[in-house]
Parts: C-alpha cells; sequence; structure tokens
C-alpha cells in the first residue's frame, strides 16, 4: 500500500514537471517569436533597392521569420509571419495610397502584404527534427527559404496583374505598360526585386543555421 502510494506520488511529481517545462518552453518560443517579428520589422525598414510601386530587397528581412519557422514548426511560423505582415501593412500605407478604389485596396492589403508575408511561416513544414544532422538542416533550409520566396512571389504576381497594371496605365508611367499584358508587366516588375531577395536569402539563411548549429558545441568544448 505504501509503495503504491509512493508510486502515486512520483507519478504526480513527474506530472507537474512536465507541467512546468511545457509552460516554461511556451514563455521562451512566444519570447523568441517575439524577438524574431520585432528583428524582421527593423531590417524590412532599411531597404537596398525599393521599387517605384512597392517592393523592396532588403538585408535579409525575411531571415528571422524564416528561422523561427524552421525551428518551431507551422503553428508558431504562421503565427509570428502573421503578425509581421501586419508591421508591413502598416509600414506599406504609402503605397497603398496609390489604389484609388476601395475594392483594389483590401485585394492589396491581402495579396501585397497579409498573405505574401504570411507565406513566410509554412517554411515550418520543413522544420529541423530532433537528431537531424547539419547537411539535413541546410537541405531543409534552402528548400524551405526557396518555397516562400517562390509563394510571396506569386501572391505579388497576382497583385500585380489585378490591381496595380490598371493603375499603371492610367498614371502613364512608362510606355513599356502599355505595349505588355498585365501578366507579363506584373512578372517584369516583380521579379526586379524577388529574385535578388530570394539569392541574398539562399546564402545568409543557411550561413545563420551553420552558424546557430556550431555555437552549441562550441560552449560544450569550452566547458
Amino acid at each position: 500500500m505504501a509503495e503504491r502510494k509512493k508510486k502515486e506520488q512520483q507519478k504526480e511529481e513527474k506530472h507537474k514537471t512536465m507541467k512546468a517545462q511545457s509552460k516554461q518552453n511556451r514563455t521562451r518560443v512566444l519570447a523568441e517569436s517575439a524577438v524574431m517579428v520585432a528583428l524582421a520589422a527593423v531590417l524590412s525598414m532599411f531597404p537596398i533597392y525599393q521599387a517605384p510601386l512597392g517592393g523592396t530587397v532588403t538585408l535579409f528581412s525575411m531571415a528571422p521569420i524564416l528561422l523561427l519557422s524552421l525551428r518551431h514548426g507551422t503553428r508558431v511560423g504562421i503565427l509570428g509571419a502573421f503578425a509581421y505582415s501586419i508591421t508591413q501593412l502598416l509600414l506599406g500605407l504609402g503605397t497603398i495610397a496609390y489604389v484609388p478604389t476601395f475594392a483594389g485596396i483590401a485585394v492589396c492589403a491581402f495579396l501585397d502584404y497579409i498573405l505574401a508575408f504570411t507565406c513566410i511561416g509554412t517554411a515550418g513544414f520543413f522544420r529541423f527534427e530532433s537528431g537531424m544532422d547539419r547537411k539535413k538542416k541546410l537541405i531543409s533550409t534552402a528548400v524551405g527559404t526557396l518555397t516562400v520566396c517562390v509563394l510571396r512571389f506569386l501572391c505579388h504576381l497576382l497583385s500585380g496583374a489585378v490591381v496595380w497594371y490598371e493603375i499603371t496605365k492610367a498614371g502613364d508611367w512608362n510606355e513599356y505598360v502599355h505595349q505588355v499584358g498585365m501578366w507579363l508587366y506584373s512578372l517584369v516588375y516583380n521579379l526586379q526585386y524577388m529574385v535578388p531577395e530570394t539569392v541574398l536569402l539562399l546564402v545568409a539563411v543557411p550561413a545563420m543555421v551553420t552558424v546557430l548549429d556550431l555555437v552549441p558545441k562550441m560552449k560544450k568544448r569550452g566547458a
């Protein structure tokens, strides 16, 4: 009887410990998410190149959300990416002001900001699994980064064709716009910043993953 009671107490203590660890992990992930979203937002405010009607090349502004998604999966990644999309929407209000109709504003806000940047969280489908070696992590990172950039590009491509093509034609921005269809216009316009942005991320994010993977090992050696 005493032994049975002892086992029950041990089981209860184990349950409490696991519950406390789970709460601690959730707090840590929440704090990490907040830091990553803030860092991504700050990096996005210093573009290397800015297209005339929106779209920028930045110094790895998507990288913090990519790393968050790869580390913690789609749920955490998409929530963090959605929060980041709101910051981008607020920062992009000056660009949205070019859109003359309420319907156009709604479509632009959704495609160019909410959906385009929330897509970054889908990198969580390629999340790092426990025990995954560095080579597999780098492959997951590269595939996840490329997938996310393609998804974001498709959002901008659709918005460019549906919303921005008519605006540029009406505004007489360039004779080229009048000579091509909406899809070719949107393709060329959005490639000018998404290609360099993608290349920079494909170089930087795997490098960041390598560094983050090496730091714990260096600490162990130094201990």
